[in-house]
């Protein structure tokens, strides 16, 4: 049947995180620190809302855009980062935020329009710019410029076919983040030219430092051009649950709505009544968890520096991007040989594109016991070469 399935999907590389631990699955003793996942549980009283939707019967559909009682959250929610949306109009409820990068892509491209994506990234961008029709334009970034791209790094690949520029910052795998300073002249490249920003800031709790986040939506002159996505996975440890959200334009929030009603109706009814109580009274739970995550990432910075590590000091999301160039393997190899002779995994640089070789990804989202047994596999690892 191979004949039947689409070209554009045969030539789809597998996830190459997936990929990666579909072979870790099937092996004993692994002690894995690769997978982007908050190891708390979700907040007993935001569970206990979603059990009392049930007993309330609430258990129909919603309506597609998602419950106006939880959209008028997200608003109030996202004017903390200086945003205001009309929750009728400019809200949409999702299926994850992964259904906000698919959909948001679907409703603004056509054949051949360019998308410009900033690697090392989150590995499904590539793959739903090829799947919506569109041809992925990548920027690399490096580790001596802390992976954070620049307005002229973007203005010299804008080309008339350029529709939109996907940003993620907080990053996914690199732990990098954009300032108000930074933001700044890249949107005064963007303002006044016919391109959508779409900008991911599922990490948008967890910075660390004096830096807060800055969404580039907040920005004058961005917010009619951007569609923001966010969600309740990382920040309030509901990755099962599966919400997510999109704001932005009307007439993009519209698009959106069109092909999420086609293809999937609505959010998961209870995980909705999760998120009105998640976003109601879970900034402590989320204060909380951020702390927790900050303690570790110091710890492993700090533990990298006493292996002789290089690995410049990420300060968003929960992931740590070291270098491992120096000992002399490729990232699918050193990451194999850790696998196999350690059992220790995590994730290969280049699953997340091409300027990821001589990296891995290590996500500190794993309680600290587990964080100090990876770390004496690493060094045992690290001894032997």
């Amino acid at each position: 049947m191979k004949s039947f399935v689409a070209k554009t999907i045969r030539d789809l590389p597998p996830s190459g995180i997936r990929k990666f631990f579909d072979v870790a699955a099937v092996m004993e003793d692994v002690v894995s620190l690769g997978v982007g996942e908050p190891d708390f549980v979700t907040p007993r009283h935001i569970c206990d809302k979603a059990i009392l939707s049930l007993e309330q019967g609430h258990t129909m559909y919603t309506s597609n855009s998602g419950l106006l009682e939880l959209r008028e959250e997200i608003s109030r929610y996202m004017s903390k980062y200086g945003l205001s949306y009309d929750p009728e109009t400019q809200v949409l409820v999702t299926v994850g935020a992964s259904e906000d990068i698919d959909i948001s892509l679907r409703a603004i491209i056509e054949p051949g329009d360019e998308v410009i994506i900033v690697e090392p990234c989150f590995v499904a961008y590539k793959p739903c710019v090829i799947m919506a029709g569109g041809v992925p334009v990548t920027i690399e970034t490096r580790a001596e410029n802390e992976f954070r791209v620049t307005a002229e790094e973007i203005k010299v690949h804008l080309t008339e076919k350029t529709k939109a520029v996907l940003l993620s910052y907080p990053c996914n795998p690199t732990g990098a983040i954009l300032t108000m300073d930074e933001l700044v002249p890249i949107a005064d490249v963007l303002r006044d030219r016919d391109i959508v920003v779409i900008s991911d800031e599922i990490y948008s709790e967890l910075t660390y430092g004096d830096a807060p986040h800055v969404s580039i939506a907040s920005l004058p002159g961005m917010a009619d051009k951007t569609i923001v996505i966010n969600g309740f996975s990382k920040s309030f440890a509901m990755t099962g649950w599966r919400l997510g959200f999109a704001c932005g334009p009307v007439e993009l929030i519209a698009a959106m709505r069109k092909i999420h009603q086609y293809v999937l109706m609505c959010a998961p009814t209870i995980a909705q009544y999760a998120g009105i109580e998640a976003l109601r009274n879970g900034e402590p739970d989320v204060l909380f968890m951020k702390g927790e995550y900050d303690t570790r990432r110091r710890f492993l910075l700090d533990e990298f520096n006493k292996m002789g590590i290089d690995c410049f000091e990420a300060r968003g999301a929960f992931y740590l991007f070291p270098s491992i160039a120096k000992f002399g393997l490729s990232s699918d190899d050193f990451c194999t040989r850790l696998l196999n002779e350690q059992r220790l995994a995590v994730v290969p640089g280049t699953a997340f594109g091409a300027p990821g070789e001589g990296h891995v990804r290590i996500s500190y989202a794993y309680s600290v016991e587990d964080i100090k047994a990876a770390l004496e596999r690493l060094r045992l690892f690290i001894d032997s070469l």
